[in-house]
């Protein structure tokens, strides 16, 4: 009971703030959208990246002990867009909008925060770590699959590792190899203005809600079951494979049952991605995290 209190005090205000923006864009109407597309860039070019810099320059987060975690959330992260294409297409859904939300989950805003809940202060570098290797495979190969038959044109590599996110990534990766660090009140600054993409990227969410129409709740319930579920096999899959400590198996089945990130809603509005259905499936997914994620928890802990 002490576990579900935690999380749902954690996934609740994730929904309230949803809630804020969904009833704001009911009043203002067709207004919003406009105003939103400036705020969606900037926490895409902006805000985003530098909670990814500052999560991976921190103090906390070690690259060199978290080897085999980092081989680990690659692995599921590949894997579950590997399970859940033949669901795709199956079921009929474009792969572009239902696989790399399943590739992407919330490791950053949800799992971090539940990291600390769940572990402590120690468990928090592991944490930075999964969100590495999620990060770096939907930058990659998620984009790629997203950009797959659009007009014939696909960003090139070279573009791809000049995108902020990518920029961000590298940079926070070559701070904490190399143990660098930036002067405490400009680190504390950047890290405060990527901490505010969070509440940005879940008032956006609610935004695009009013567009949702009940067509997309069939694709929302799938994806946020489809998630956590693929990500649980592949960890399971894993678990006797690679070795890991019991602190980090534990942090690896957690990260499997995280439900899919916000930001992928932001790329599919970039992209005009069927912004509609991959929002129901952020939506219902942080949703029905209240039931998986104490279940990725119990088989982490599980001896």
């Amino acid at each position: 009971m002490e576990v579900f209190q935690r999380i749902s005090g954690i996934i609740l205000p994730v929904l309230i703030i949803a809630l804020s923006g969904f009833l704001y864009a009911r009043m203002r109407r067709s207004t919003i959208k406009a105003d939103m597309a400036a705020v969606n860039r900037l926490s895409i070019e902006v805000l985003c990246p530098l909670l990814v810099f500052t999560g991976l320059a921190g103090k906390e987060f070690n690259i060199a002990s978290n080897g085999r975690l980092i081989l680990a959330g690659i692995l599921i992260s590949l894997g579950s867009g590997l399970l859940a294409w033949p669901i795709a297409r199956l079921l009929r859904y474009d792969v572009r909008s239902f696989v790399p939300p399943m590739m992407y989950n919330n490791s950053g805003n949800m799992g971090l925060p539940l990291a600390v809940l769940a572990f402590g202060a120690s468990g928090l570098p592991d944490a930075a770590a999964l969100f590495m290797a999620c990060s770096l495979v939907y930058f990659s190969v998620g984009i790629r699959i997203i950009e797959t038959g659009r007009d014939g044109v696909r960003t090139s590599l070279l573009k791809l590792l000049s995108s902020p996110m990518m920029i961000a990534m590298l940079g926070g990766i070559v701070f904490s190899v190399l143990k660098l660090s930036l002067p405490s009140s400009l680190f504390h600054a950047l890290k405060m203005l990527g901490e505010s993409c969070i509440p940005i990227m879940l008032f956006a969410l609610g935004v695009r809600m009013t567009d949702v129409s009940l067509r997309c709740w069939h694709i929302g319930v799938i994806g946020a079951v489809v998630c956590p579920l693929v990500g649980l096999a592949m960890a399971w899959m894993l678990d006797g494979v690679l070795g890991l400590p019991p602190g980090q198996r534990s942090q690896m089945y957690l990260f499997a049952a995280l439900p899919p990130a916000v930001f992928c809603f932001m790329i599919a509005e970039r992209y005009s991605q069927e912004p509609d259905k991959v929002a129901a499936i952020v939506l219902l997914g942080n949703l029905a995290s209240l039931i998986f994620v104490p279940l990725g928890l119990w088989l982490g802990f599980r001896a």
